[in-house]
């Protein structure tokens, strides 16, 4: 949400750079790439959004053009790297409040260089009061967009691609904003937006909606008869007066007229009968923060009311609310709460929006680039770039406020490939991917950041390491240091500043912050190693399970699993024995692993399954490079294919830690298939096959995974799913439900987690579980 006090104005980009303190151009971000614009004014805020292109480094692998490479010599590794440069598509939006327009402006024409567009689109009110000057200072037509279409098409857009976009308020909860899962259908949806008057809309898919009533009691009410009332002209000062003033002093209540609660009819003694009611015949003066404060729950109440009957009438349980009125004012948004629920009994949710204030300028931008079809990609929010969502209670976050004077930054990302739902969740509108609400779970949250922070220096020094021959390694690690901690730092006071906060959101932040700086993939040259030197292992390990019988080799192909699932990285615990143990491998870690029973133990259960006839088809989510997918997962998945299953071996589509990409599992299969007859018949005939999962991140959302691989498990009938690791298998998805049968299986490499779990370091996660009928 935006800061709002700073004065500012005046014209170019020295006034501007006075008057904020981020500089320009980590506000307006690649404006030199540039390519489409559109603008959002309203009374006292602006949001600009814009398209650019960005350049940035990726890590790439292959393998060696010529076969004299040899993969049994210890010094030729299994493939070469190369870091190139790639160009993807990001938005910026970026809000600010008006009395910096003009100096905005200087600084976006005197940067722009490379845009594509001759026009601008806008919407807002004040898109008309300000069309001269845009069109003066940018040289691009002023083209007006309806304001109704362009917050619509926003608010689809943010439903369907940011997935804790959504949060019910709750002041008396810490903290006090409550994310919700997006639905994998958003529609239908009634959108109340308040402006100066209210417009309740009925949504019902990407391009029909409906104005389906309204009225003309709305925030200009509420600013125009606060002034009078209060003398107060500007109205963020009147919310702030509303927020400190008692209500009943000038309300009359149900208690006031029957001396408690009006039994007979239900009402509690608090409840507000008459709105002003006591000023009728008290002779005395009232405050305005009281005048104020009655006010505005006349009018949030009034709003409710109807909100709700609408809801009711077209029987619609989701009301989203936005507008001038909203703009994240707690006050504001706890007596909609309140009159919502009182109306509807519970029935009907009051659901607000982290980028409610952006909705008309992302509207006006996809109306403006309807030619490129956004709406056929899928995007991101980049963690990085963007303000996040700011608690704009004083007494909550006092100190919090000047970020970065009053401009409020969103980027999104977008990303290669569409992202769906996995077709095997058992119910995709209540799948949750995440185990612990760290925003909820204050002791967790405390471990888990300082956990983030005491990792930090680790990776910086990885980071460097991965690029041993660039002169600004160093320079560009300590940036990223700085923008992570600050992350971490706000997230310590906001832990809602980009929706429910996790384990996955922590791990996705830093990798964005690695990104930022061009450190696209740090672990590139340990995965490289690791594999050369698990390549080497592969046929001896395997002729090691061939010559167990049948009972025994299931087993340990199960330990091999495990065992290949301590070599991560991202865990401190093992971390620190593999830099201090460079001899530490495969056996050892089987060593490590806690003795049966396990600290979850299903796999009685899975044996006996495994008696029973082949599955059709196992999707297999993979973990770490090196001894984890080639010594633990290939073999395992060679046992599949031997019993005449399927298999489906989903990796990574781009780099998290040293987890395996789909590019190197492209290599590493190829290698292996020259080794092995059974991984080579299987992807010969396409009985193994591998794909990418549209993610970066070492845990799992199975309700955004690439479109591909839905179509795939679909056609296959997978009927086993297999959920490998610490990142996918208990951060993530402990708790999914699916339709079919499932695997999940970790090691727990982190102490503190363990004890958490009622066991110890290195216990063993086997979790085998069957839908119910």
């Amino acid at each position: 949400m935006a800061e709002r006090g700073a004065s500012g104005g005046g014209s170019g980009g020295d006034s501007l750079d006075k008057s904020i303190t981020l500089p320009p151009d980590e506000i307006f971000r690649n404006l030199e790439n540039a390519k489409r614009f559109a603008i959002d004014i309203g009374g006292s805020l602006t949001k600009l959004a814009y398209y650019s292109t960005v350049q940035h480094k990726v890590a790439k692998v292959r393998s060696f053009d010529h076969p004299g490479k040899d993969v049994e010599q210890d010094h030729e590794p299994p493939y070469e790297i190369s870091v190139q440069e790639e160009i993807t598509a990001r938005l910026h939006f970026i809000k600010f409040e008006n009395t910096y327009m003009e100096a905005c402006l200087d600084f976006i024409r005197d940067h722009l260089v490379n845009t594509e567009t001759k026009v601008i689109q806008a919407t807002g009110g004040g898109a008309y009061k300000f069309k001269d000057l845009i069109e003066e200072k940018l040289r691009l037509k002023v083209d007006k967009e309806d304001v109704m279409t362009c917050l619509i098409k926003g608010c689809n857009f943010v439903l369907k691609n940011i997935p804790h976009e959504a949060f019910m308020y709750q002041k008396d909860s810490d903290p006090e904003f409550r994310f919700q899962t997006n639905h994998p259908n958003i529609f239908p949806y009634l959108l109340v937006n308040i402006g100066s008057g209210v417009s309740i809309v009925k949504v019902e898919t990407e391009d029909r909606f409906e104005w389906i009533g309204g009225s003309s009691i709305g925030g200009g009410t509420f600013w125009g008869l606060g002034a009078l009332l209060t003398k107060t002209k500007k109205f963020d000062e009147l919310l702030q007066l509303a927020s400190r003033g008692r209500h009943a002093n000038v309300d009359m209540l149900v208690q006031d007229i029957y001396g408690g609660a009006h039994q007979t009819l239900g009402l509690s003694g608090n409840l507000i009968a008459s709105s002003f009611g006591k000023s009728a015949t008290a002779d005395r003066e009232f405050s305005k923060e009281d005048m104020a404060k009655s006010l505005l729950h006349m009018i949030s109440n009034d709003i409710g009311q109807l909100a709700c009957l609408y809801a009711k009438l077209h029987g619609l349980d989701r009301v989203y609310f936005g507008g001038f009125f909203i703009r994240g004012h707690p006050v504001t948004m706890r007596t909609i709460t309140y009159s919502i629920n009182f109306f509807s009994k519970g029935e009907v949710q009051a659901l607000f929006l982290r980028h409610e204030g952006y909705l008309g300028a992302i509207g006006a931008f996809l109306k403006g680039a309807e030619q490129d079809n956004p709406n056929q990609y899928s995007w991101g929010e980049n963690y990085a770039a963007s303000s996040g969502l700011m608690s704009t209670s004083p007494e909550l976050c006092p100190t919090q406020r000047a970020r970065s004077g009053t401009f409020d930054l969103l980027e999104m990302d977008r990303l290669e490939r569409p992202l769906v739902n996995l077709p095997l969740l058992l119910d995709p509108s209540s799948y949750v991917p995440d185990t612990v609400d760290l925003t909820d779970d204050a002791l967790a949250r405390q471990y888990w950041l300082t956990c983030f922070e005491e990792a930090l220096d680790g990776v910086v020094k990885r980071a460097v390491a991965s690029q041993p021959e660039s002169m600004d390694a160093v320079e560009r690690a300590e940036k990223f240091r700085q923008k992570y901690w600050g992350k971490l730092q706000t997230l310590r006071h906001q832990p809602f500043a980009y929706g429910t906060l996790t384990v996955r959101s922590l791990l996705d932040t830093r990798e964005h912050c690695l990104n930022e700086f061009n450190f696209p993939d740090p672990y590139s040259k340990v995965k490289q190693k690791e594999n050369g030197l698990a390549l080497k292992c592969f046929q001896s390990v395997t002729r090691s399970l061939d010559s167990l019988g049948w009972e025994e080799r299931q087993l340990a192909l199960v330990k091999g699993l495990l065992a290949g699932n301590v070599f991560d990285w991202g865990a401190k615990a093992v971390s620190d024995v593999l830099e201090s143990d460079p001899q530490f491998g495969f056996e050892e870690a089987k060593r490590k692993l806690q003795e049966r029973p396990w600290l979850v133990d299903s796999y009685t259960k899975w044996l006996q399954r495994l008696k029973g006839p082949p599955h059709k088809c196992a999707l297999i989510f993979a973990d770490n490079s090196g001894i984890d997918i080639i010594l633990g997962v290939f073999p395992f998945v060679r046992e599949l294919l031997f019993r005449g299953t399927e298999v489906i071996l989903a990796c990574n589509s781009g780099p998290a830690l040293n987890d395996v990409t789909y590019s190197e599992s492209l290599i590493v299969a190829e290698r292996i298939a020259a080794m092995d007859p059974i991984i080579c018949t299987a992807l010969k005939e396409d009985r193994l096959l591998l794909v990418q999962t549209g993610s970066s991140s070492p845990c799992l959302d199975l309700s955004r995974l690439d479109k591909g691989l839905a179509v795939l498990v679909r056609e296959r009938g997978a009927d086993l799913v297999v959920i490998e690791g610490m990142g996918r298998a208990i951060h993530t998805n402990y708790h999914a439900l699916l339709r079919c049968e499932s695997l999940k299986l970790a090691v727990v490499k982190n102490a503190w987690l363990a004890e958490r779990l009622g066991g110890q370091l290195f216990s063993v996660i086997f979790k085998y579980e069957v839908p119910t009928k």
